[in-house]
């Protein structure tokens, strides 16, 4: 079993012999739990480790997002996934209403502690603002790092409360619930006021954190400050970005330059620390995600860890790969990969595709070393626990020319030839996916150098973004030619746009799509973004679809391929690969064809629809029961309060 279970199965801790098995439950009650967490280390320990589980417990796959809730309902709102028209991009629907807002912020405090954001906000004050009076008995060394943990959890958890919805009330002491104190009633502050206070808790953390910390095959996995000095970077990007920063348009905005000198600083510190790039080529790039020995990883800057348990109070599964992997595998069917991904990576030589380097019908041919670790297809090599050379295969056929009997091979019916593979563990134990220990990165080292480039990008600093891009590519092997494919941006906006593919790229299926789309407002071109759509170059994702088709047969009654057929292994890493893939595009052009989906895959009320994400979706409106109970509180621009009035509160400012 592994030793990732201690950190996030707090409960588990309350078996220990000898030790109070009730103490940790007198926190359901906000006036039970008082300065005896301090007693002790071990206690304290507790304390700490419920905040975890309180944090993360819904963590379980990498297209899970928001502090506490962690659903893909966001991952659902981009290209990266077909077929899940969520009420934010389903055109039927216009959200205005208080009633309709998202519900993330909670509810009012009932007598058991409700895990929600400014519960989990509360628990860390109480520790932050009580540990160096109550715990005389702690060491000093014990309490600093206490007190860092609860920095960056705060600071996290206030980054989500400002990416749903903006600014909200600053809460940083612990305050008693009252419906009738006027002095709590804080009002909400403004965005900017609390971008200043999460890297304030941010710039706390990461001076009373370690980088790394002893002990780090039991520690793998807590907060460090390498986290924290990452998530300064995360967070001052997305203060600069359109979505909160009118003036986001002036290279010389202040905005941009704190942003790259948080960046470049814990560039140069985690460097220091032994963080960096992960290998140096792509098998090295496919192979960090699912290394489970506890070891330190350099590119793992967030690193949350499951277990392989399957016992559920004592370990927390990801869900992922049995997610990805089919039916066939004994697995859940799959993630289809819409055609829209498939035509979005680079070409082999890192080039984008286009016309004349790339025929959409043989989309295996001649890619970025990327794409062979992110997908799986016909003929790919993507094995199992005692079958390391099993491959995938994904067509169809019908019984005659007008039937609507279709079959499947293997009985793999997805959406696409192509299905999701990144993050998956080759050697994964099928008879337990569903108790996948591999650990999610929620923040790699490579987002941080993207995070430099986009800067260097948006000050008009074009030579010293491209640089930093390279960086990216020439890790999994693309060649240098032309700057790794890139080539020169002729203008700021060219090398935006750079960058923001090569997110789309480096960080595909890895939960981050949907914050860059919010962020940059990509699915208009609104007034409200400064047309940030237009000036990059890019179509509004409004008006799109998520596109599948099958490879079906162009005989009938039978399986097209025999097993010689079949007997293509495309691996990578092999020295055959190229023959291998030349051997796919003969099999495809001597049995298949290209045949749109039977239904077109975004449906509402089975008629098909495009995308439509309204201007006022980029930030939610405080729900009607907030409002109810907090009847001081702004309604956001956009929005109706819970009278019906318009809404005045400007996240903008």
């Amino acid at each position: 079993m592994n030793k990732k279970i201690l950190i996030f199965a707090a409960v588990a801790l309350l078996t220990v012999a000898g030790c109070k098995k009730d103490f940790l439950e007198d926190m359901k009650s906000y006036d039970k739990y008082d300065d005896s967490i301090f007693e002790n280390e071990l206690q304290t320990g507790w304390y700490i480790d419920r905040m975890y589980n309180y944090y993360f417990v819904n963590y379980r796959n990498p297209l899970q997002q928001v502090v506490g809730l962690y659903n893909d309902d966001r991952s659902k709102m981009t290209e990266e996934i077909g077929g899940d028209v969520g009420k934010y991009i389903n055109p039927t629907t216009t959200l205005q209403l208080a009633s309709q807002a998202e519900g993330y912020y909670g509810n009012s405090v009932t007598a058991s502690v409700q895990n929600n954001p400014y519960t989990r906000i509360r628990f860390a004050n109480f520790l932050i603002g009580r540990i160096d009076i109550a715990g005389d008995g702690l060491s000093e060394s014990f309490k600093q790092s206490a007190k860092g943990q609860m920095y960056l959890l705060r600071a996290l958890q206030y980054f989500d409360l400002v990416r749903v919805y903006g600014g909200v009330p600053l809460v940083t002491t612990v305050q008693e619930n009252s419906a009738t104190d006027e002095e709590i009633r804080q009002p909400r502050a403004t965005s900017l006021a609390c971008f200043e206070q999460i890297v304030s808790d941010l710039d706390s953390a990461a001076i009373l954190l370690p980088m790394r910390w002893d002990g780090e095959a039991n520690n793998y996995g807590r907060l460090t400050a390498a986290g924290a000095l990452a998530m300064k970077s995360r967070v001052l990007l997305t203060a600069a970005s359109p979505l909160f920063n009118k003036d986001w348009d002036n290279p010389a905005n202040e905005r941009w330059q704190k942003a790259l000198d948080a960046s470049l600083d814990a560039e140069t510190k985690l460097t220091a620390a032994g963080y960096g790039l992960y290998g140096s080529n792509a098998k090295d790039w496919a192979e960090m995600t699912f290394r489970n020995d506890n070891s330190f990883n350099p590119e793992a800057l967030m690193v949350f860890l499951l277990s392989t348990t399957s016992t559920g109070s004592s370990g927390y599964n990801n869900s992922w790969e049995n997610q990805v992997r089919p039916t066939s595998y004994k697995g859940g069917g799959g993630v289809s990969a819409p055609k829209e991904m498939l035509d979005l990576f680079p070409v082999a030589d890192g080039s984008r595709p286009n016309a004349d380097n790339y025929v959409d019908t043989f989309f295996f041919v001649n890619r970025d070393p990327r794409f062979y670790r992110t997908f799986a297809f016909s003929g790919s090599k993507w094995g199992i626990k005692g079958n390391e050379n099993k491959s995938t295969w994904f067509y169809r056929w019908k019984d005659n020319e007008t039937s609507t009997k279709v079959t499947y091979y293997a009985n793999d019916q997805t959406n696409s030839p192509v299905l999701v593979s990144k993050m998956s563990n080759p050697v994964a134990d099928s008879t337990g996916f569903a108790f996948s220990g591999t650990d999610i990165f929620e923040y790699r080292y490579a987002e941080l150098l993207l995070n430099i480039a986009e800067c260097y990008a948006a000050r008009g600093e074009i030579g010293n973004a491209v640089n930093y891009l390279s960086k990216i590519r020439q890790r999994v092997g693309i060649l240098s030619a032309n700057n790794y494919g890139i080539g020169v941006p002729a203008s700021r906006y060219e090398a935006l746009e750079a960058c923001l593919y090569e997110r789309r790229v480096e960080l595909a299926y890895e939960g981050k799509r949907y914050w860059d789309i919010q962020r940059w407002m990509l699915y208009d071109n609104t007034q409200e973004s400064g047309n940030s759509v237009q000036k990059l170059g890019l179509t509004p994702i409004n008006g799109t679809k998520r596109t599948g088709y099958y490879w079906q047969s162009k005989t009938y009654g039978a399986d097209p391929l025999s097993n010689a057929d079949r007997d293509i292994l495309i691996d990578p890493d092999a020295a055959n690969f190229n023959e291998e893939i030349a051997k796919l595009k003969t099999v495809y052009q001597n049995h298949f064809v290209m045949t749109p989906l039977d239904q077109e895959w975004d449906r509402v009320n089975n008629e098909a629809v495009n995308i439509l994400f309204r201007p006022n979706y980029y930030l939610s409106g405080l729900s009607a029961t907030v409002l109810s109970n907090n009847p001081w509180l702004q309604q956001t621009k956009g929005w109706l309060d819970y009278s019906g009035a318009s809404g005045t509160y400007d996240y903008q400012q």
